[in-house]
């Protein structure tokens, strides 16, 4: 398995064989990035939209949609692909616990699956992609699958 910790360079199709696993810098969310997301998207449901009456919720602080703490993770790994990404083709996610503003939160990339395309210089890669808040606990995990360029043309092309 290779340990790549924290990146400040682009991967590529000939470095994500499976087992490889990084880290990406943290970002704490915002109440700015809430509101943003909310007028953005129209989440206008009461939990997020009204901190006013809470009751019923069984939640304290000011949660945080789900969909944004994925996209947030997706820009924290966005540089590690940032000159070789093609395409996001399919994704599975699952949330295993809230995230409120104010918490911080880093995602931890695994290679699963990595094999080349059927044409041209590039290959098909998923991870296994676990967001963890400033506790250190797993807050969602998804596994993309992208298409991915390669460093090098192959000779067999």
């Amino acid at each position: 398995m290779k340990q790549l910790g924290r990146l400040d360079f682009s991967l590529y199709f000939e470095d994500l064989e499976p087992g490889t696993t990084w880290e990406t810098e943290g970002r704490t969310i915002f109440e700015a990035d809430l509101c943003t997301f909310l007028g953005l998207a129209w989440f206008n449901e009461r939990l997020f939209a009204n901190m006013h009456d809470r009751s019923g919720f069984g939640m304290k602080g000011q949660p945080v949609p789900g969909a944004l703490v994925y996209i947030v993770a997706e820009g924290l790994t966005m540089p590690s692909i940032s000159k070789s990404g093609l395409a996001f083709l399919h994704t599975d996610m699952d949330i295993k616990q809230s995230v409120s503003v104010g918490d911080t939160v880093y995602v931890k990339c695994e290679v699963i699956e990595s094999r080349r395309a059927s044409e041209g210089a590039r290959g098909l890669v998923r991870t296994r992609n676990t967001v963890l808040n400033q506790h250190g606990q797993t807050v969602l995990v998804y596994q993309p699958l992208r298409l991915i360029k390669m460093r090098d043309e192959p000779a067999d092309s």
